[in-house]
């Protein structure tokens, strides 16, 4: 039954739920969407183009091909199969990774060193995609808008070619670690994408007991502060016990899936 609960819980993601209005997250949380999926779309085309021409692309071809065959395989599982996944490995030490409105996935080859297996980069891509399912952007986008701040957002974003503004909405779909503009996601967002990823990645035939050890692995490294990716993404004890809570249920799922999975993915030695 909870299994069933939890797969409830990316087919309402799927659906696309109707914007200019308060309904309920995937996981039954409110929130207020101001803008349409087509609008969403067109602020994450915007940013991935735009970080596409700023940012150095890895000509790394076997760290590229596995980071596409983890990504594909995670995305392969999504109730919506119409959306085509673009998938960018970026040259950086950064340790981070992020999903975009409009189909688009950015990994930063840093990441690669603490996420060391395919099931921890599974882990992470997972949890990516979950916000984009759970529409987390436009939640971030919307409420800019109601604190006076949505318009400049919408302007920059939606204008005919116009980037200006860029820092602002990179910002609310979540890149703000990327341009220097911290807008984080909030706790119960974290939760959703924690639930929701923890389920892709399982029905991807990854292994959810080693979200575990990826949080544990990003709490370890770059210090006292850790890496790019938690400050927007934040590891503490709530999160890890919630990931040890769910495996009853994930990991049957997990049993389930890796059986039937012909495309392996090996991380590059």
């Amino acid at each position: 039954m909870k299994s069933k609960r939890l797969s409830l819980v990316l087919m309402t993601a799927a659906l696309g739920l109707t914007a200019c209005a308060t309904t309920q997250s995937p996981t039954g949380r409110s929130q207020t969407l101001l803008y349409s999926s087509s609008q969403m779309q067109q602020m994450g085309d915007a940013s991935f183009a735009e970080m596409k021409k700023q940012q150095k692309i890895s000509g790394n071809k076997k760290l590229t091909q596995y980071v596409n065959c983890v990504a594909n395989r995670v995305t392969a599982v999504l109730p919506d199969q119409t959306q085509k996944w673009d998938v960018v490995l970026f040259d950086s030490e950064q340790v981070n990774a992020f999903a975009l409105p409009g189909g688009h996935i950015g990994v930063y080859t840093g990441l690669l060193k603490v996420a060391s297996t395919p099931d921890q980069l599974a882990t992470v891509l997972g949890h990516e995609v979950a916000h984009v399912l759970a529409q987390h952007g436009n939640e971030q986008v919307s409420r800019s808008q109601m604190t006076g701040m949505g318009m400049q957002i919408a302007d920059a974003a939606l204008g005919a070619g116009g980037v200006s503004n860029r820092d602002l909405y990179m910002s609310a779909l979540g890149l703000g670690a990327q341009v220097g503009v911290i807008l984080p996601f909030g706790r119960a967002q974290e939760s959703e994408a924690d639930i929701m990823g923890l389920e892709l990645m399982a029905r991807a035939g990854f292994d959810p007991a080693q979200s575990v050890a990826l949080w544990q692995n990003m709490s370890k490294a770059g210090g006292g502060q850790g890496p790019e990716l938690l400050s927007t993404h934040p590891s503490n004890s709530n999160r890890i016990a919630q990931l040890e809570q769910l495996q009853g249920q994930m990991q049957p799922l997990y049993q389930s899936a890796k059986a039937n999975i012909k495309n392996q993915c090996a991380a590059p030695k």
